[in-house]
């Protein structure tokens, strides 16, 4: 996440299915890389311009994916109707969990706990909201998706223009071992790992360790890291960063004053905590799984990085709602056009897309305790193979 744009483009303009393909990015040297992402060494900037490799047989990403554009495009069309009252229903849900919440701690504190969770995940679904703004997806209208972004920015106090410009920088360099360190989790190869000296290796093991990467990281990321513009952004998007900051700080003093800083502050971190821990969780989990995708150079592909290195999470129907369907990762990679209520239709609709393996609740366990990508047998591997591997010679 340490790149963005001045022309006040939208990812879905800047990281469409051309993005990775034919377009070029530049990271430079002063890159500010978010903390949850990777700490790959400085590299004095990486030109990140890629031609379409030839997909490769034996996958979903086969001869078939040809005509994928034509089966997206039908899906690209934002409605007005669904999504003011997809942002509507949230938004007056997420007000009432905090009216039930701030009422039922005038009698007792612990009565408001069981609130918070509930209000997290409505949290996680304006978040989703935000992000499709970003992507230009959510309304028809730039201005209408502007205007929202801006505000569900302050709700889930993340930066609208600044996040928006970093982001579209991960649509166009996920799965491509030689542009890590943008948007995606901290992940190094077996052999990177085996280069390192002990100080770094233990640096690594405590970024990939599920209780910092899901609890610590989160928090510190909505509340602390947003708050500053990474050195080398456009004013435009640093403008974004401190003008949501008068905003969230608006905001708290307000509720505060209307509802008492104490209790207003601890609920807030509370929810955000959640929240933050249970988006961390789905990020992670849609590119963090053993036969995801990697690859080096020319060899990288945009779709085979969309329909094997972006999961396809099956969740319960109730929590895919709190979600905005962004378990259909794999289609939002795909085409970040389509909004996230049109996701799952497109999913559906043609069995290219239906050959992408589920992800269940159950089996995303497994995906919490691989670590490295080890590039012989292209796959995500946990620290116990650096055992087996030494035994093995």
């Amino acid at each position: 996440m340490c790149a963005g744009r001045e022309d006040g483009k939208s990812p879905s303009e800047t990281a469409a299915p051309s993005v990775g393909v034919t377009d070029t990015v530049f990271v430079p040297r002063s890159q500010r890389c978010d903390p949850l992402m990777s700490s790959i060494p400085d590299r004095g900037g990486i030109p990140a311009r890629r031609s379409a490799a030839p997909v490769q047989g034996g996958s979903p990403a086969s001869e078939a994916t040809t005509g994928w554009r034509a089966l997206v495009a039908r899906f690209q069309t934002p409605s007005w109707g669904r999504a003011a009252w997809q942002l509507t229903s949230t938004l007056l849900a997420y007000a009432a969990a905090w009216a039930v919440m701030l009422w039922l701690v005038t009698v007792s504190a612990w009565f408001a706990v069981p609130m918070v969770p509930l209000a997290a995940l409505l949290l996680v679904r304006i978040f989703i909201i935000f992000h499709d703004c970003g992507h230009g997806s959510f309304f028809p209208s730039k201005t209408a998706n502007d205007l929202v972004g801006a505000f569900t920015g302050m709700l889930t106090f993340t930066p609208y223009r600044h996040w928006r410009g970093e982001h579209a920088i991960h649509h166009g360099s996920t799965g491509d071992l030689d542009r890590r360190g943008i948007g995606d989790v901290w992940t190094m190869t077996v052999r990177e790992y085996l280069d390192a000296t002990p100080w770094r290796r233990f640096v690594y093991r405590m970024a990939r360790n599920p209780v910092v990467l899901f609890v610590v990281a989160p928090f510190l990321l909505f509340v602390f890291w947003q708050r500053l513009p990474r050195r080398t952004a456009p004013l435009r998007e640093k403008l974004s960063v401190w003008t949501t900051d008068i905003a969230v700080v608006a905001m708290c003093v307000g509720m505060g004053w209307l509802f008492g800083f104490g209790t207003f502050l601890i609920l807030q971190a509370a929810v955000i905590a959640v929240a933050g821990a249970v988006g961390v969780w789905l990020f992670y989990l849609q590119h963090q799984y053993e036969d995801a995708y990697w690859q080096r150079g020319e060899a990288w592909d945009y779709v085979q990085a969309a329909l094997k290195g972006s999961s396809f999470l099956a969740l319960p129907k109730v929590l895919q709602w709190f979600s905005g369907n962004i378990g259909f990762h794999h289609i939002h990679h795909l085409s970040p056009r389509i909004p996230n209520y049109h996701l799952e239709r497109c999913h559906a609709s043609d069995p290219l897309f239906q050959q992408v393996p589920p992800m269940t609740l159950r089996s995303s366990i497994k995906s919490l305790w691989l670590r490295l990508w080890d590039e012989e047998s292209q796959r995500l591997v946990p620290f116990s193979f650096l055992r087996r591997m030494h035994a093995a010679h």
